[in-house]
């Protein structure tokens, strides 16, 4: 016997309504895959506007710095604690073309409040007629000396030159004669036999 209309309408109803949640259970799925996608994306930096209340301090696990010279957004960025030179230059949309790379150590790890400045070809030489690391005053720059200036220095060999070179390299520049006392191997007595000969 034929299904009459009043049997066959509630199954109808019945599927329709299986159907619209399934459709209607997907449609929210899909939405908060999307908001859970959103909110796990992070940019790995961003450029602060000079004059932000919000370069005065930065939070913890964040450092600023201002990258200048031969780079194609020169700015202030905010960076991971651990980030290195490297990535202050990437986040300042890389180097132009006259950058000089050699003048500059990409793998140093970078300090909070740091201005980097990457320079262009030509303008860190050590042609004759530039300043040399024993400038007119006969005192060695602790900054800028490479390992044979340093290694005319009583008792520096090439093992303590290199690790002062090293240090300035991971630390950044030397703010006092006596920041050569946190180099490994040189002591009070080392350095007191050569504090008159050298300048910061």
């Amino acid at each position: 016997m034929p299904a009459t209309a009043s049997t066959a309408s509630p199954v109808r109803r019945a599927r329709v309504s299986i159907g619209a949640a399934v459709v209607l259970g997907l449609i929210v799925l899909s939405i908060a895959v999307g908001v859970g996608i959103m909110r796990g994306q992070a940019a790995p930096s961003e450029t602060v506007p000079l004059g932000s209340d919000a370069a005065t301090t930065a939070p913890s696990g964040e450092l600023y710095v201002h990258v200048l010279g031969a780079v194609h957004q020169p700015g202030l960025y905010v960076l991971d604690l651990d980030a290195r030179l490297v990535d202050a230059i990437a986040a300042a949309g890389g180097t132009t073309d006259d950058a000089d790379l050699t003048a500059i150590n990409l793998a140093r790890l970078l300090t909070d409040g740091e201005q980097i400045i990457v320079p262009v070809i030509g303008a860190v030489d050590t042609a004759p007629g530039t300043e040399d690391p024993a400038s007119s005053d006969g005192l060695i720059d602790l900054n800028s000396a490479d390992q044979s200036a340093l290694e005319a220095l009583p008792r520096i060999g090439p093992a303590l030159a290199q690790r002062i070179i090293d240090w300035r390299e991971q630390n950044g520049r030397f703010t006092s004669v006596d920041d050569l006392l946190a180099v490994p191997g040189i002591g009070e007595k080392l350095l007191a036999g050569m504090r008159d000969l050298v300048r910061v």
